[in-house]
């Protein structure tokens, strides 16, 4: 295979290429400083919104399942559509796809600021009002699934292929300071500000990341292939996953991980009945996880984990796991808080580590259809999980739900780590 360069042909005239252990070496391409500026304020603001309507409605309802919801809303329709978003991506300029995906999710949240006006509160009944606002999760979901490949695929062309650890990391530093940023304010902004001025914030941030990507002129060379059918082209990215195994189990541990021992989206049930801390303790508890992933994207920058990846990736994903279950049996807050920070320093080297992958072995040519079945992956696990969560928690409470996930997810760890012995040879650097 031939691969297409998509960079200017006076790219090392005019900007001087970084030594290979260079820590910053990635930052020093401005259109992925851009494209760091524009994940992280899209991770913030959504992260925000999220919580603050998540609060919001068990507030209203008291009812963990109103919670998931939530998540079953946006999942359903960024699963039925991804495929077909993965297929577009490699077809037509990503940075367009990101361009309309984000005015419909501003529009989205523009609808989602004027369902909590007061005057549409007293004109809908509380059923209403559930529907209204999980329609418009519907409608977010439906323009994620196409953002989420186009922005994937679009990642390992603004730099250089010998970079791809480096930016992997970095993307995931910047993704993960939205998520502490995000959740860490946004109990404050719902109690300093009021819902419906931080969702008004929320639409302005969207509004500068429409800038953001506007500034990217990278336009990578889409290869297509004559006389091949979106059906067959979809069937080819799904083939290249479930045959390329590190591929596959990288995103089977992830996604069951989380799906089973994700705690992220009952939290509300945690802080409100059983820690009793209220929004500002929501905040906290909901940051932790980030405030740990960041520190240690940061640490991994310059001792990068991918020289025995396979060994460490499957060393996180249990850890975990076991902090899953110690968060589980705590009734301290500053415990659970601890729980949660080890938490996310696990999932950040396995994140790490998936996304070096994701970016070292698929084809050019088939980016965005594996950055769509990865999407799926990580989706289903987190919005899918997030409904099991809310439905379970309702079933048989918030303690067993998540005493339970974080045992299956080291069941799952050792099931894979039986299938792939072979993979710890592999080196990703």
């Amino acid at each position: 295979m031939v691969r297409v360069s998509c960079y200017p042909t006076n790219l090392n005239d005019t900007l001087k290429l970084p030594e290979k252990h260079d820590a910053y070496s990635a930052l020093r391409f401005p259109e992925f400083r851009y494209f760091l500026a524009n994940s992280f304020l899209y991770r913030s603001a959504l992260l925000i919104q999220e919580v603050i309507i998540g609060y919001e409605l068990y507030r209203l309802t008291h009812d963990p399942l109103a919670l998931g919801m939530i998540g079953l809303a946006e999942v359903l329709p960024f699963i039925a559509v991804s495929l077909f978003g993965g297929h577009v991506a490699d077809r037509y300029d990503r940075r367009i796809i990101l361009r309309i995906s984000l005015s419909v999710i501003i529009a989205g949240s523009a609808i989602l600021y004027f369902l909590f006006q007061p005057e549409w509160i007293a004109a809908l009944n509380t059923n209403q009002h559930l529907w209204s606002v999980y329609s418009v999760f519907f409608l977010i979901g439906l323009a994620k699934g196409f953002y989420s490949p186009a922005s994937s695929s679009l990642k390992p062309f603004l730099v250089p292929r010998e970079f791809y650890s480096n930016s992997s990391t970095w993307s995931s530093t910047f993704s993960q300071a939205g998520a502490v940023l995000g959740p860490g304010i946004a109990g404050f902004l719902y109690v300093y500000l009021g819902l419906t001025e931080t969702l008004l914030g929320i639409m302005l941030t969207m509004v500068f990341c429409l800038v953001l990507i506007t500034l990217i002129k990278t336009n990578p060379i889409n290869v297509r292939k004559g006389g091949i059918s979106i059906w067959e082209s979809l069937r080819d990215g799904l083939k290249f996953v479930f045959s390329t195994k590190i591929i596959l189990y990288a995103l089977s541990l992830d996604m069951f991980s989380v799906l089973f021992g994700g705690v992220i989206a009952i939290l509300p049930v945690f802080a409100e009945d059983i820690l009793h801390v209220g929004p500002e303790g929501l905040g906290l508890l909901r940051a932790s996880p980030s405030v740990g992933a960041l520190i240690t994207m940061f640490a991994m920058a310059h001792f990068p984990p991918t020289h025995q990846a396979w060994r460490n990736m499957l060393i996180a994903v249990a850890g975990f796991g076991v902090f899953t279950i110690i968060f589980s049996l705590s009734t301290n807050f500053w415990l659970s808080c601890v729980a949660l920070f080890a938490t996310g320093v696990c999932d950040s080297i396995s994140v790490v580590i998936r996304q070096t992958i994701m970016q070292i072995f698929p084809p050019d040519e088939m980016r965005g259809r594996v950055a769509s079945v990865s999407g799926i992956f990580v989706s289903s696990s987190n919005e899918l999980g997030a409904f099991e969560s809310g439905l379970a928690a309702r079933i048989a409470g918030p303690i067993p739900t998540v005493l339970a996930g974080g045992a299956i997810t080291l069941l799952v760890v050792t099931y894979v780590y039986l299938k792939s012995k072979d993979l710890f040879a592999m080196r990703l650097t």
